[in-house]
């Protein structure tokens, strides 16, 4: 910021008595001055002298002082009263997602992209990607059963991996219970269906809250976009993508039901039968 000089007060003076006289019409000044006027201006008073003479002039008696009537005193509050507060703008409804997506899921999908983008850009990974695992594992938490939070309702948990299904692996406890009630078996839990020593790994906090849940869209959303993404994957390349699909789950069905669920949220239209095979 630049330097400014203070200017002196009697040229300040000098300055603003040219300023107010410039206001004056020269006119009226000299005909004022000639009658004897006086001309009153806010901080300027032209007037003509009168002769100085030996006597001095008859003073007219002082009337008498008027009586001074007070006032009726008023009360002046202490302070002022605040103006109540204007009532806060409900939040905007969140928009529900293409094919029937609910609209927090949706939203968690979106904010999972967003927080990829900036931790691991390189791969690239959509909303799409991680909608269609979220499709294909727990329709959308049964149908966006959860609070505005983002925190379900009722907690997914899935079977015991004790080996009984076909193709199901024995995963004996890791978390001593901590995620899905078990301690003697693994389960998969949250709407992305985690196996808790995975979620050990991989578990994210997609909200800000300071805490990873896997019972949480936005946490779940997120971690699932972190594990899709390790190891250098590259979500816009089929081949990457799919390897990364079959981490999560080791069968070429479900990448075939993950992959037409992410095309049919990134065009608007239903996947086929078809593009849907069994998954055992």
């Amino acid at each position: 910021m630049g330097r400014h000089t203070k200017p002196t007060e009697s040229k300040a003076k000098r300055n603003s008595v040219i300023a107010l006289a410039g206001l004056v019409p020269t006119g009226l000044v000299t005909a004022a001055n000639a009658g004897g006027a006086t001309i009153t201006l806010p901080f300027l008073t032209t007037a003509k002298a009168s002769p100085l003479t030996d006597a001095p002039a008859e003073q007219a008696p002082a009337p008498e002082p008027e009586a001074i009537v007070p006032e009726p005193a008023t009360a002046t509050p202490a302070f002022a009263a605040a103006p109540a507060p204007a009532p806060a703008a409900a939040p905007e409804p969140l928009p529900e997602g293409p094919l029937g997506i609910p609209a927090i899921n949706y939203d968690a999908y979106r904010s999972a992209e967003r927080v990829l983008a900036e931790r691991n850009p390189t791969c690239g990974i959509s909303w799409m990607q991680v909608a269609g695992v979220g499709r294909v594992e727990s329709s959308h938490a049964n149908g966006g059963k959860a609070d505005e939070r983002g925190n379900l309702i009722e907690p997914i948990i899935g079977l015991p991996l004790d080996g009984s299904l076909p193709g199901q692996a024995v995963i004996m406890d890791t978390d001593g219970g901590a995620l899905d009630g078990d301690t003697v078996y693994d389960r998969a839990v949250g709407p992305t269906q985690f196996i808790p020593s995975t979620w050990a790994l991989y578990g994210t906090d997609g909200n800000g809250d300071g805490v990873a849940d896997p019972q949480n869209l936005y946490d779940a959303a997120a971690s699932t976009a972190t594990y899709l993404c390790d190891g250098g994957t590259n979500m816009r390349d089929i081949v990457s993508a799919t390897k990364a699909i079959l981490r999560y789950n080791n069968s070429m069905a479900y990448v075939a039901n993950v992959t037409a669920w992410s095309l049919a949220y990134s065009t608007g239209v239903n996947p086929s039968s078809a593009d849907l095979p069994r998954i055992h």
